[in-house]
Formats: C-alpha cells, sequence, structure tokens
C-alpha cells in the first residue's frame, strides 16, 4: 500500500542530489581547467518475490520489482575547455591530453588543469594556493622571473639580449596523463589525485592563455530549473499521497 513513498522519497532525493552537483558546477564555471561533474543514479538490486515448492529446495521466481534509486556514482567530463587568451606570461593552457602535477608543502602531489600560476616567494612556479609546480621529473618548476615565454611543450625560454647570448632554457612544465582518468578523485581542494601518472604524448601547452571551465551557464541553469520543479513536483505529490493514506486508513478502521 505505502510502496508510492518509496518511489517519491528516491524521486526528492534524486534531485536533491542533481541540483547539489549542479550547483558545485555554476559556482566554478569561472574557475579555470574545472571540469564538470555529473551525477548518474541507478536501482537498487531487484526485489525478487519467490513461492516455495515443499519438494525442492530451489524457489520460483513470479516477479520483479523496484522500488527505488540510489546514488550511484559522479562521473566527470573531462573534454577540453575553450582556451582563453589572457596575456599573461605565467598563464598556461593544456590543448589535449595530460594535467599539471602540483605539490603541496606536505609532499603530496595532486593533479589539475589550471593554469594560472605565479611565482613564490623563493621564485618558483607555483599554483597559488595549492604549492609548487612540477616538472617532468616531478621536480619542482624553479623560474626567478616573470620575464619568460613557453614552446608547444612547455619548455619556458628566458629571453636575454642578443648581447648576452639571447634566449636560454630554464624549466619545463610536466604534463601528466592516467591510462583512465575515471579512476581519479577530486578531492576538496578540487584537484585531482591518482596513481600510475606518466608522461603525456598528445598535448601542447598555449602560453598566455587560460583553459576555460567546460561547465556551460545555460545548461547548467537549464537542468537546475528542470529538477527544481521535478523535486518540487514529488514533494507535492508525496503531501497528497500522505493526506490519501491518512484518510483511507482512518475510513478502514472506522468502517471495521
Amino acid at each position: 500500500m505505502f510502496k508510492g513513498f518509496y518511489n517519491l522519497t528516491s524521486a526528492m532525493l534524486t534531485h536533491q542530489y542533481n541540483l547539489n552537483v549542479i550547483g558545485n558546477n555554476m559556482v566554478n564555471v569561472s574557475t579555470a581547467g574545472y571540469k564538470q561533474d555529473r551525477y548518474v543514479a541507478t536501482t537498487f538490486d531487484d526485489v525478487m518475490y519467490s513461492r516455495v515448492d515443499v519438494n525442492h529446495s530451489a524457489g520460483t521466481e513470479i516477479g520483479r520489482q523496484s522500488y527505488i534509486r540510489a546514488a550511484s556514482e559522479i562521473y566527470t567530463d573531462y573534454s577540453q575547455g575553450t582556451p582563453e587568451p589572457t596575456d599573461l606570461p605565467l598563464d598556461f593552457a593544456i590543448v589535449g591530453d595530460g594535467f599539471f602535477a602540483v605539490q603541496d608543502e606536505e609532499g603530496n602531489v595532486a593533479y589539475t588543469r589550471m593554469g594560472n600560476f605565479s611565482l613564490d616567494e623563493e621564485g618558483y612556479l607555483c599554483l597559488p594556493g595549492f604549492g609548487q609546480v612540477l616538472d617532468p621529473q616531478g621536480q619542482p618548476v624553479y623560474l626567478g622571473t616573470d620575464k619568460i615565454r613557453s614552446d608547444k611543450q612547455g619548455v619556458i625560454y628566458f629571453d636575454q639580449p642578443p648581447e648576452q647570448g639571447g634566449a636560454i632554457t630554464i624549466g619545463q612544465l610536466g604534463i601528466y596523463s592516467f591510462e583512465d582518468n575515471e579512476a581519479l578523485e577530486r578531492n576538496d581542494r578540487g584537484l585531482f589525485t591518482g596513481e600510475g601518472a606518466q608522461q603525456s604524448a598528445n598535448y601542447e601547452i598555449w602560453n598566455k592563455y587560460l583553459e576555460r571551465s567546460n561547465s556551460d551557464m545555460v545548461k547548467q541553469m537549464t537542468e537546475m530549473i528542470t529538477y527544481q520543479r521535478a523535486l518540487q513536483s514529488a514533494a507535492q505529490v508525496t503531501k497528497m499521497y500522505d493526506q490519501l493514506m491518512t484518510k483511507a486508513t482512518g475510513d478502514v478502521g472506522r468502517f471495521a
């Protein structure tokens, strides 16, 4: 009699989870290199009703029903964001496959597509608030100056006057990739963590550019309105269902 409550509660929980994910995508629509998330739900294992045969140990299946949906997983969309020019020498965008590697003060390494770098007090290239950027050997990139330029492979040059020898190489950005990006986990600071990082081969580095978030504000707002209305509808139907069940049980009780 009351299985409708399972369906309605499931609907409200699913729509609320979707709204939480969409809200996070909207908050980060201006975050460089941000990769949007998508919530996916699935049903619980089917509920099987069986009729027991007294002459056999095995039951006979007579039907399957599923009353509720459950959180399955939040998938991250790693598709390319649009490179946007900034004209800042310490801004970098990855076009293709891979992540920048950033090491915090405790030595923990995380990966990101954010390329809005700066120099720390010691002259190392860093992602402000996160840590130092690593080179292909896993070592911090020391520049000492922001008078630099980069080629498509992330090799960083300091341009000296011709009489002093011209451009010299002072560092290189490490670009790391993984066999399966879905194995990565987003930490509480918005960066990705995972095992099996290796040097990427399919990428270009665009200096004085930043990769925009791949989250579309218009699409996210449209989905938000859709799920908000669906949540409100489920809540209203739940209230009606509750009133109907209360009246039904009350009337049945009086007649009994």
